[in-house]
């Protein structure tokens, strides 16, 4: 039996299953559209679709590096609540997901669910949907970014069980347990200060911009003279910088010392130099908004599920 659009928006509508879901179930029913119903709910994919109008705000971010060192991955997944995200079920599929990404490498987050799950003959999305229905929460794949060197190492941190985690790239051609270490130690200090930057060199210039003219507003307000403004603004933007770059921050570890000079104290040990190639920094949630709902609308909602 040929299967219309018309048939598969139908069904869609019926169970708010995904649209090749409900294609693939109108197929194996031969377009039967109660028996292609209940194909999705054995399947578990129209409670799943169900629950994908729910906010994921939580979840976990991870890290991983490759077994040579010179690529790694941070990765972040989300649920519903902080509950689910300490299931071990959770747990397993965002730590071999971040696997799946460093060997596997997709170029993006659809390419990502396409790609097959531990040789099980299913994708990772898949595997997820399936998940979604058995743990009774929406998840999603929110966000992954890769860094990769040729000489040097990725170190990375995963701090509060994987409620931030960073990955940093250091190039050099020194030893690598030393390097390991000190990209950790940097990890830990991306973590902790979430610098916005790494440089001075980085920073643009519509921030710096942004940033004067706040500065300058602030010294009039206070009743500054003009003729000082100038020098306690450009005061002030390097206070600032200082805590916005990477490279200039006190190092948590020993704040006598910037990161910069930790940097080349072990540049100097080691005789090579060290350059950071890159920082991926993720934080659960960052920049979600969270869906208020009305207590007895939600419990409303799960009655007529």
């Amino acid at each position: 039996m040929e299967i219309t659009a018309s048939m598969v928006k139908e069904l869609r509508e019926k169970t708010n299953a995904g649209m090749m879901d409900c294609k693939k179930a109108l197929k194996e029913t031969d377009g039967d559209m109660e028996k292609a119903v209940d194909f999705l709910r054995e399947k578990g994919l129209s409670q799943a679709a169900k629950k994908s109008g729910r906010v994921a705000a939580e979840g976990l971010t991870t890290a991983y590096i490759s077994e040579d060192g010179k690529k790694g991955v941070v990765l972040e997944v989300n649920s519903e609540t902080d509950f689910v995200a300490k299931n071990e079920e959770f747990k397993e599929f965002v730590a071999e997901t971040a696997k799946i990404i460093i060997d596997k490498s997709p170029s993006d987050i659809e390419a990502l669910k396409a790609v097959e799950y531990l040789n099980l003959g299913k994708t990772v999305q898949d595997i997820l949907t399936e998940k979604i229905a058995k743990i009774g929460e929406n998840m999603g794949i929110r966000r992954f970014s890769v860094e990769e060197v040729s000489n040097g190492v990725v170190s990375s941190y995963i701090h509060g069980g994987g409620k931030i985690s960073v990955i940093v790239a250091l190039e050099s051609e020194g030893e690598k347990e030393a390097l390991e270490e000190l990209g950790k130690d940097i990890a830990m200090q991306v973590a902790a200060m979430n610098p916005k930057y790494i440089s001075r060199d980085d920073v643009d210039a519509d921030y710096i911009a942004h940033e004067k003219e706040i500065l300058v507003n602030q010294a009039l307000n206070e009743g500054k003279p003009q003729n000082i403004v100038e020098k306690m603004v450009e005061g002030r933007l390097n206070k600032e910088l200082k805590e916005v770059c990477l490279l200039e921050q006190a190092f948590v570890k020993d704040g006598d010392l910037t990161v910069a000079k930790v940097i080349s104290n072990t540049a100097s040990k080691l005789g090579k130099e060290i350059k950071i190639a890159g920082v991926k920094r993720f934080e659960v949630g960052e920049g979600i908004e969270k869906k208020e709902e009305n207590f007895a609308d939600e419990v409303a909602k799960q009655m007529t599920v």
